[in-house]
C-alpha cells in the first residue's frame, strides 16, 4: 500500500492549498484517515481525520480554516487549505488504516495508522 501526497508549496499569508493523498493500489479501501504536520524543531502534530462515513475532526489550531475531504471514487484523501497562518508551515503527512475509528482518536494516537506518506511540504510567506 501506498499513499502520495501533493499539492504542497508556497503561499501567502491568508492564502490557500489543497493537498492530495493518493491511497494505491486503488482496490485498497481504507476506513480512518488523517493529516499530520511536522514543522521544523516541532513534534508531529495531528491536524484532521476522517473516518468511514466521512464524519470529520480537526485539531483546535485549524478549525475553521482547515477541511478534510475523500474521494471514494477515486480513493484520494484532500485536505482544504484556507486562511494560511505563518504557524502553518510544515511538511504534511497522510496517514491510513483499514482499522475502524472515529472521532479524533487518531489525532491523539497516531501509531494506530499503519501507512504513512512521504510528505508535502507547505510554506508560508508574511
Amino acid at each position: 500500500v501506498q499513499l502520495t501526497e501533493s499539492g504542497g508549496g508556497s503561499v501567502q499569508a491568508g492564502g490557500s492549498l489543497r493537498l492530495s493523498c493518493a491511497v494505491s493500489p486503488y482496490t485498497y479501501r481504507t476506513n480512518y484517515m488523517g493529516w499530520f504536520r511536522k514543522a521544523a524543531g516541532k513534534e508531529r502534530e495531528g491536524v484532521s481525520t476522517i473516518d468511514r462515513n466521512g464524519r470529520t475532526r480537526n485539531a483546535d489550531s485549524v478549525k475553521g480554516r482547515f477541511t478534510v475531504s475523500q474521494d471514494n471514487a477515486k480513493n484520494t484523501l484532500y485536505l482544504h487549505m484556507n486562511s494560511l497562518k505563518p504557524e502553518d508551515p510544515a511538511m504534511y503527512y497522510c496517514a491510513a488504516t483499514r482499522k475502524f475509528y472515529y472521532s479524533d482518536y487518531g489525532l491523539r494516537h497516531p501509531r494506530i495508522f499503519d501507512y504513512w506518506g512521504q510528505g508535502t511540504q507547505v510554506t508560508v510567506s508574511s
